[in-house]
């Protein structure tokens, strides 16, 4: 899986506020901050686990 940026809330601008898109970008946004996160995690349990593969990547 490639890794993501973190994503950026969507501006005021990107919102019409009715509630009736479908999908909405708030909706955009909240799924790729949780595949983001999720990400960030398995990173973080990667490192952890495996301390050599970090210093490695260092390098």
């Amino acid at each position: 899986m490639k890794l993501i940026e973190k994503p950026e809330p969507p501006a005021s601008n990107e919102c019409c506020g009715s509630g009736s898109c479908c999908p909405c970008v708030w909706d955009y946004y909240r799924e790729q901050l949780a595949i983001w996160q999720q990400q960030q995690t398995e990173q973080q349990s990667s490192v952890t686990q495996n301390p050599q593969h970090k210093a490695q990547e260092d390098n």
